[in-house]
């Protein structure tokens, strides 16, 4: 085979065309994202490296809708969002409330429209039950968003969203407004939910995560700023800090009446 310049030039052409083809599928089908924080212990952990659903959630439109398999998040579905006080970081938590759904909280047990819900996913490391987190919908204790303040949050704009949260109160249940989710983190005890910033917006939640593809024993410090100690400690440990067990582990969510 004679190679010519108009033969090297389609080549190139296209394999730059299946390239183009490639990225805008990664970057609009799916899309990694790395569990920073326990907040969601055992189902995904700290260092969990998951693939994200983009289009589980996306809108549909009228001809697209034909095709694919959009859907409404529903009650127990694992969902990652762009964080409402913060769209710059993103989230991973489960959906505890659907628009409409009224929500209450008494002694660690969640209660969704009067029915008291079982879930096997969550733990809880504190045996005692502590004012507002575990019985919910309240006033905020004095001082616990100073709290916050103190582990690196936004103290004062949680604790303007919480008090907006009180004019969604009936009945001391919490119901969740239209295009609204109530999201939780699955270790209870260790979670910023939305019990302390609010609601979760629709058009935030970015997908449903699907498969961990890689899961590794980092720190959330070196998770959240890739620091030079992250890279030497994979250089050094890649082998015996990878939690082979989870290769591959799907991510479920667990169906909620």
């Amino acid at each position: 085979m004679k190679i010519t310049a108009e033969s090297v030039r389609d080549f190139i052409h296209e394999w730059a065309l299946n390239i183009l083809i490639l990225v805008f599928g990664i970057t609009t089908l799916v899309q990694a994202f790395i569990v920073p924080t326990p907040s969601m212990d055992t189902t995904v952990m700290v260092g969990d490296h998951m693939l994200v659903d983009k289009l589980a959630y996306a809108p549909a439109g009228s001809f697209s809708k034909l095709f694919l398999p959009y859907s409404e998040p529903h009650r127990g579905d694992i969902i990652v969002f762009r964080y409402p006080m913060d769209i710059n970081q993103n989230y991973v938590k489960r959906v505890m409330g659907l628009p409409g759904d009224r929500i209450k909280i008494v002694n660690k047990q969640l209660y969704v429209n009067g029915k008291a819900l079982k879930e096997p996913y969550k733990q809880h490391v504190y045996p005692a039950a502590e004012p507002y987190r575990d019985d919910f919908p309240a006033e905020a204790p004095h001082g616990l968003y100073r709290q916050k303040e103190a582990l690196g949050q936004n103290g004062l704009a949680m604790e303007a969203r919480a008090a907006q949260m009180l004019a969604h109160v009936k009945d001391g249940e919490l119901v969740v407004p239209p295009d609204s989710f109530f999201a939780m983190g699955d270790n209870r005890d260790n979670s910023l939910d939305s019990r302390y910033w609010g609601f979760v917006p629709r058009e935030n939640i970015i997908g449903k995560p699907v498969i961990i593809f890689w899961s590794y024993d980092a720190s959330t410090e070196d998770l959240v700023g890739f620091t030079s100690n992250h890279f030497v400690d994979l250089a050094k440990n890649f082998f015996s800090k990878t939690r082979w067990s989870r290769q591959f582990e799907l991510v479920r969510g667990y169906p909620q009446e």
